[in-house]
């Protein structure tokens, strides 16, 4: 049963620049996703 975490928990990150790009790409694509659902139905 550990060998999920293992492998997501356990996991250093390989490059920091691409984690923060990926992060910053998700969180605007969560946003950008939140502001257009709020915009259309409302």
């Amino acid at each position: 049963m550990t060998e999920w975490r293992d492998q997501m928990v356990d996991q250093p990150p390989a490059d920091d620049g691409a984690y923060a790009v990926g992060w910053t790409v998700s969180g605007l694509a969560v946003l950008g996703t939140i502001v257009a659902v709020w915009m259309f139905g409302i």
